[in-house]
């Protein structure tokens, strides 16, 4: 998957429904992804052609060759896309570390949930040994 600091980049809207049909399938060529997306919408395979090309240069999606046509994959999951738009619209990854924005996180997480506050210290705690090995 992708480095999680690069900011996300601005998405048309057949661009975000290219890339939700590719999170629910997992990967699909330009035809697949125009029967799915772009026949409703009316627009031409080469439209959705132009939609994936663009991702590819955004580096939201990967591509390989089979053939003669190209296979396209997210190179982010659904979450670890939501979360970059998070981190995004608080000002990037250093103002969401902040004790500040942590603190209200822990709180909102908190207050829908108690249990995933143990999920989160297991996370934790998976972290700090990742990072001694």
């Amino acid at each position: 998957m992708d480095a999680p600091n690069r900011p996300v980049p601005e998405l048309g809207e057949l661009e975000r429904g290219i890339l939700r049909y590719l999170w629910r399938v997992g990967d699909a060529d330009v035809l697949q992804v125009h029967a799915a997306v772009g026949d409703r919408r009316g627009i031409s395979v080469n439209t959705v052609g132009s939609g994936l090309e663009r991702l590819y240069r955004k580096r939201l999606v990967s591509r390989w060759k089979v053939s003669h046509a190209y296979r396209y994959k997210p190179t982010l999951d659904r979450d670890h896309f939501a979360v970059r738009q998070l981190a995004d619209s608080v000002g990037g990854l250093q103002a969401l570390a902040s004790r500040g924005v942590l603190a209200s996180f822990l709180d909102l997480v908190s207050d829908a949930d108690e249990s995933a506050l143990g999920e989160l210290e297991e996370l934790i705690a998976r972290k700090r040994r990742e990072s001694e090995a």
